[in-house]
Parts: structure tokens; sequence; C-alpha cells
């Protein structure tokens, strides 16, 4: 490489002319040799980053602190899709998105100020008008007294792994089925509504947890990728109506996040439940009107495989309150409205207040001491006899379960049976008590060897008939205490035998198969297919105590009563009444040709000594009625 070097003597000092000749010509040469070295270094450095920048996959770009272009490396044609002239002929934010400029305008200002750049991420529009994200960096140059003259800017296309990491955060906080918000979601939209409340007392807002039924046959019957269709159809109509709806008037502050506040949000918990949250609320109805609205979208029916398909929702409101310290809190008690709603009937509305929250505080108190109590075998079996109404002897029993609570009272089946039945518990409970009664059954046989067996009745829980092996439950019981199986009386309550009549026949099939008799409890009170009815292998209909009471006053009461006798007889069944509290009670149902009885008048549920002591009477004097008629008082006990 040729270099022309240029020097002068007005170039040097007048102190280096007064040097002597010798000298002065090495100084010289030195110089020379010096600027030569310079020049060709600076050559060397341009040209190093001519070619690190042009085969650079990042896009390099050399600026004026004025924010001038000098230079673009060639990356920014293949990533933005501009040339160096279109790029030379515009500002160097002009592509820049407008929403970030301020924030870019500030980094360089810091880089010029500071001499170090920072990293950050920021919009840039290419060629075609959509949007890249970028990730920049900026670095300073200095002239020699030390000022920020130039930027060099470093910036790297990120946009796929931006929208990777969006997609990630997607899948996180949204449902996968239906798009919507999820539970994380939802519980951090209502945190900050919850702190906007905080720094503004006037904010009200409210969340309803809403429950739909009527997807739980379509399950059964056609798969889960039909519930799964029915329940994305569900959100969205109740997106459309929520969007298109003004359902209450609304502000729209502010929040610190930056969110409008004042919106509806529309998430899915689980399953068929959804929340919603209504912000910027006026009065303690809007949240009511909103429900209405819900649950009229929810009328027309929805169409799955060509099946019309019919729901209704469940929803629970919780209003605002100060005393809320976490989302969760509010959310729960939401829950708990709508539990409180769905007890009530189909498409029901409730309203948290303080009273519920007492009652779901005892509950779940009454929950951890039931579980406690079946580790603790804190029950107990008690025994009401069953009368042959024409001789008035003994004929049987029907085994109820009691809890003595603590070993010092007594807890009624009233009220814990039904936390039992919704928790579960009463699998485990009804699993011993097919044991111990059918252990007490056998004890009694071998004491007192009746003619025909003493017959025990056990009921069998909505629970237990559904969602356990019910007849793996009752084999074992038989089998581990020898029990005969035709001394076992299964009672399952009309309602629970019609609601899947395929399982029940299943079942009641299955027991019959191994000798155990079968009785339809309640019979009368619920809607009942006579023809389903003949199909069952069944041997007891029990008329329920609701026709018993009135038999003697109310003409309908007693025409039914004789009518279920009828009934069964045709059918080639026994009958039993139960809730015999009177002797006109007794005359009436044994008028009718029924069978046998049980209620008060006879006995009231005792425990199996005060049974045995009964029973040994029985057998010491059989012409005599085995019981006595005993207190005439309301058997509050009377159902397990």
């Amino acid at each position: 490489m040729e270099m022309t070097i240029g020097l002068t003597l007005s170039s040097f000092p007048f102190w280096v002319l007064q040097r002597p000749l010798p000298e002065l010509a090495g100084l010289i040469l030195l110089l020379y040799l010096y600027v030569a070295y310079q020049r060709l270094h600076r050559l060397r450095q341009n040209e190093l980053f001519r070619i690190i920048s042009e085969n650079a996959a990042d896009m390099i770009a050399l600026v004026e602190v004025t924010g001038k272009r000098l230079y673009n490396s060639p990356a920014y044609e293949k990533v933005l899709g501009y040339s160096s002239k279109e790029l030379a002929a515009t500002g160097s934010l002009e592509q820049v998105h407008p929403e970030d400029r301020e924030r870019v305008i500030e980094a360089a200002k810091q880089a010029s100020l500071t001499g170090v750049g920072k990293h950050i991420e920021y919009r840039m529009r290419h060629r075609d008008g959509s949007w890249l994200v970028l990730e920049s960096t900026a670095s300073a140059i200095r002239n020699r007294r030390g000022q920020v003259t130039h930027l060099v800017i470093v910036n790297r296309d990120v946009t796929k792994r931006k929208r990777m990491e969006e997609q990630l955060e997607h899948e996180a906080f949204h449902d996968a089925l239906t798009g919507l918000p999820n539970r994380s979601l939802f519980l951090d939209r209502l945190q900050r509504a919850m702190d906007h409340a905080k720094r503004h007392p006037e904010f009200k807002f409210a969340v309803l947890f809403v429950d739909i039924q009527g997807l739980k046959i379509f399950s059964e019957t056609m798969g889960h990728a039909v519930v799964d269709q029915l329940i994305f159809d569900i959100s969205n109509r109740l997106k459309a109506r929520l969007r298109h709806d003004d359902t209450i008037s609304r502000s729209t502050p502010t929040g610190g996040s930056g969110r409008p506040i004042g919106d509806e949000i529309l998430a899915r918990m689980d399953g068929d439940r959804f929340t919603l949250l209504l912000e910027s609320i006026k009065t303690p109805s809007d949240p009511m009107r909103v429900a209405m609205r819900v649950q009229e979208s929810l009328a027309a029916p929805f169409t799955a495989n060509g099946v019309d398909a019919f729901t209704s929702a469940s929803i629970g409101i919780a209003l605002s309150s100060p005393s809320y310290q976490e989302p969760a809190e509010m959310l729960r008690d939401a829950d708990i409205a709508m539990c409180r709603a769905k007890a009530q009937g189909m498409s029901g509305c409730e309203v948290f207040d303080t009273h519920m929250h007492a009652l779901v505080v005892r509950r779940l108190k009454l929950e951890t001491e039931l579980r406690k109590a079946i580790e603790r075998e804190e029950f107990r079996v008690f025994y009401q006899p069953i009368i042959r109404l024409a001789t008035g002897q003994i004929a049987g029993v029907e085994a109820l379960v009691r809890w003595w609570h603590n070993e010092s009272e007594f807890v009624g089946p009233a009220d814990f049976i039904e936390v039992a039945e919704e928790t579960g518990l009463i699998v485990p409970i009804g699993r011993w008590v097919f044991k111990e009664a059918c252990r007490q059954a056998h004890a009694w046989h071998l004491l007192f060897n009746t003619d025909p067996l003493l017959t025990t009745t056990i009921n069998v829980s909505p629970r237990q008939f559904a969602q356990s092996n019910l007849f793996a439950d009752v084999k074992s019981a038989l089998d581990e205490t020898k029990v005969a199986p035709w001394s076992l009386l299964l009672e399952i309550t009309e309602t629970m035998a019609m609601s899947d009549p395929k399982m029940t026949t299943r079942i009641f099939s299955q027991l019959k198969d191994i000798g155990v008799r079968l009785s339809i409890d309640d019979f009368g009170t619920g809607h009942s297919s006579l023809s389903r009815l003949r199909s069952f292998p069944v041997d007891v209909l029990k008329i329920d105590r609701s026709f018993i009471r009135g038999i003697e006053h109310d003409v309908e009461s007693r025409e039914i009563a004789r009518l279920i006798v009828t009934l069964a007889h045709h059918l080639d069944l026994k009958v039993i009444a139960e809730g015999i509290e009177t002797p006109g009670q007794h005359a009436y149902v044994e008028q009718f040709g029924c069978e046998f009885g049980q209620g008060y008048l006879y006995s009231p549920p005792v425990d199996h000594a005060a049974l045995q002591k009964l029973l040994a009477s029985a057998s010491r004097d059989s012409d005599e009625p085995a019981v006595n008629a005993g207190p005439r008082t309301q058997d509050v006990n009377r159902r397990n």
C-alpha cells in the first residue's frame, strides 16, 4: 500500500529547528514513521469495522448525537427491507413506533451523557408496514476532548422470540379450550381491582361465580369432545352477550396497571364453571341484573351432534368489601353463594352474606370433625324394629348410623349426613355400617335362631350407589361376617333408582345374584315409571312417612297409601309402612293389607343392647307382641 506523507518546516515547532542537524534528521524520521503508523492504524480500524458490520446478522448503525444517520449496515436491508439510500433520506426515529420514541430518545440521551448504553426493546416498522421488535444497545464514541460525538447502535431482531414468549405467557394465563382468562389471570385482575378500591373507596366491583348445569348427560352419552364443544359455544355466547349488552353504566377511571378500570372480565375456572368480574358498579343490584342476563343468554338451546342441549346456570355473587385481604377470599365467597343457589334449584342466584359465611365455617368445621370421627371410630349403629303387623312380632330391624361425638354427645343424622354425602365421606362410613350391621345380625341369628331369619335393612346413599363399588362392598361385608345374604335388605330411594335405570338394573342384578334382597324406599314421592319399576328385581316397597302421617284425617293420603299397597301386591312385592306413630295409623295400613310397619308407635331407634333385650323378650314369650308402643313424638333422628 502506497502512502504519501507531506511535511513542511512550518509543521515543526521552532525549538525543534534549533536542534543540531544530525539530531534534527533523526527526529524528522521518527515523526514520519509515527504519522505513517497512525494513518495505517486508522485505515485498518475502518477496514475491520467495515468487514464486521457488513457480515454481521445484527443491524449496526453509526449516528451523530444529533440523530443524523452516518452509516447503516447491510443487515438493515435484510431485516427491515430499507436500502441505505432510503434510510439516509430519513431521520433515525422515522421508523420507530410512535409509542416507543420517547424511550429511544431517553436511552440515546443517557448514552450521550454517561457514555454507557443500556439494553432496550422497541418496535420498528418494516418496509411492508409490519412491526418488528428490536433489542438495542448504544455505545458512545468520544472526541479528543472526551465529548460524545457519535453513537454506535447495535440492533437485533427478537420478534420471533417475543412472539414465542407472548404465546407461552398467553397459554399460562388463558384457558386452552375457550381462550378465556384462567383462574390465575382472573385472580390477578381481581387483585388489581382490590388495589384500586383501596386508593379509591368509591370504586365498587363484584364477582359472579357461574356454574353451568345440563352437560353431564352429554358427557355420559356422547363423550368429552361433545361437551368441550358445548363449553366452547357457551363461552362464545357469554362473551357476545357481555360485549354487546350494555348491562350496567360504568365509568372508566385508570387503574395503577394502566388497564382501564370498568371492564367485564369473563374467565373459565375449570369444567363447566365460569367467573365474571364486574367493575365500577353503581348499586348492589347491578350484578344481579348481569346474572339475569347470563341466565337469559343460556335459555336458548345449544346444538350438539344434531341434538338440542338445554343448559341453565346457578350463580353466586360476592360484592367488594374492605374486609377482603386476598382475591381468593372473594372468589371463595362467590363460590359459596353459587353452591347455595344450586341447592335452591335450577337457575338460582344468591348474594353472599355474613350468615352464609357462618354456615360455611360451621360446615368446614363439621367436615374436619367427620374425618377425625372416621379415624377414631366414633360412629355407632342404632336399630329400629320393623314389625309384622299381623302378629306384632319383630320381623327385622333398620340399621341407622349415629355419631357419638367426642364420647359426650350424639350428633343427629340431619346434622352430618348431608355433609358426608357431598364430601364423599359417606362411602367409608357406609362401608363400615355394612360390616357392623351384618356382624351384629349374624350374632343375633346365632343367639335367637329366629325362623325366618331376622332381616337387617341398610340404607344406601346416592353417593354410594352412584360412585362406589357397591356390589364389592356388600359382598365383602357378607363374606367377612358370614351372615346369610337373604337376611340383608338394601334400601334405595325411588329417586335414586329412577335417575339412571340402566345402572340401577345392572347393580340390582349383581346383588340379586348373590341372594341380597332389595327395597324401594320413600315410594310415592318421586316420579316412577311403572314399567321401569316392574323391570327392577326388587322385593319390597316402603310407603313414605308423609302419606302415613296424614292417613287418619286426609282422604288423599289414605287413598295413595291404599293404592301403593295394591300396586305392590300386584307386582308380588311386600310393603313396609314407615313413620307409624298412632294406633289409628297402624289400623289403616293393616286394613289395606300392609305386611310390615315401622315407627315410634313400636320403638324408637335403639342401640344394639336395647334391641337385644327386645329380641330376648320376644323369644321368651312368643304369644305376646314383641314390642309395645313407645313415645309418640316426632322421630327427628329417623334417617341416616
